[in-house]
């Protein structure tokens, strides 16, 4: 990932409403969540909320597929994982094991709720 698109994505989540929707959507992957269900979770009108999908989508950081009546979106993963690269590419001036208490929390199983998937 290049430093204007790291910008771009930095930008996109310097929001409150923005990040908290992003947040949601990782939380729901893999299914995603229809943005009806994202606006009443984020108490935000569905064009206010459309606005901000549209900036997120911009930076790379969602993606959305039409199911029946409703659009449903999802966190770009490759994505998020470029950003988190992209900060932790130099990490420690060349000394990794300064950057292993980070690597280890993100290593560790989450504590996320078991979901059915199919």
């Amino acid at each position: 990932m290049d430093t204007d698109n790291a910008l771009l994505a930095f930008a996109a989540l310097a929001q409150p409403t923005r990040l908290e929707a992003f947040r949601l959507m990782v939380k729901a992957e893999p299914a995603g969540l229809a943005a009806g269900e994202l606006a009443r979770t984020l108490s935000v009108p569905q064009n206010t909320l459309s606005t901000h999908l549209a900036i997120l989508a911009r930076a790379g950081l969602v993606l959305s597929e039409r199911r029946s009546r409703s659009i449903v979106y999802r966190a770009n993963l490759g994505t998020l994982s470029e950003v988190t690269l992209f900060l932790l590419k130099d990490c420690c001036g060349g000394a990794p094991s300064i950057c292993e208490p980070l690597i280890a929390e993100l290593s560790m199983p989450c504590d996320c709720p078991e979901t059915s998937h199919g």
